[in-house]
């Protein structure tokens, strides 16, 4: 079985297309296998699982976690699909502040792996979605942080216009104004 691993525009960001194998039974997929994961330059080693249900129209801002604690997360869909998003926070990049998306669903059983130094976020496009993403790092809530949905700095091109936020997302600060301290290289 082979894993595909094809960089989005930030090349940081990788789309990981396990082969998925179905017959009468469903289907098998291998998701993740070191090695393969080393050789194609994601090198994390994951210690949290987090898992998450959104109805249609749930999005879940673009969070991060500042240094020592920051995140890389691999993303995928248990059933449904999300519109899912990277933006790039590490100043002195030359993609600072610039985005890149991808469709995650249990139907293509794609999956997003987001380094340290990136704000992730998605959105339920499907009646509901289930969404798994490990992390490299612990939930520190004392470094938790996020941006805003509708930046006009970032500019996500968002497949809606009037998403629901929860009561923390809808403080989020512009990325201007963001506490952060990613920087190149990191």
């Amino acid at each position: 079985m082979a894993i595909q691993f094809k960089e989005l525009d930030i090349p940081e960001i990788i789309c990981i297309e396990p082969d998925i194998y179905c017959d009468e039974r469903g289907f098998f997929a291998k998701n993740y296998k070191s090695p393969e994961f080393q050789e194609n330059g994601i090198k994390s080693s994951f210690v949290q699982v987090n898992h998450s249900k959104s109805s249609k129209g749930i999005l879940r801002e673009l969070h991060y976690q500042k240094n020592p604690m920051a995140q890389g997360k691999l993303v995928s869909v248990v059933f449904g699909e999300v519109f899912d998003v990277a933006v790039d926070l590490r100043v002195g990049s030359p993609t600072y502040g610039k985005w890149v998306s991808a469709r995650l669903s249990s139907s293509n059983g794609h999956l997003l792996y987001v380094p340290p130094g990136f704000a992730h976020g998605f959105l339920a496009t499907s009646p509901f979605a289930g969404v798994m993403y490990q992390v490299t790092a612990e939930y520190a809530p004392d470094l938790d942080r996020g941006i805003r949905w509708d930046d006009p700095q970032v500019c996500v091109d968002w497949p809606i216009s009037n998403p629901q936020l929860s009561a923390k997302d809808v403080t989020l600060p512009l990325l201007s104004e963001a506490e952060n301290n990613f920087r190149m290289p990191l």
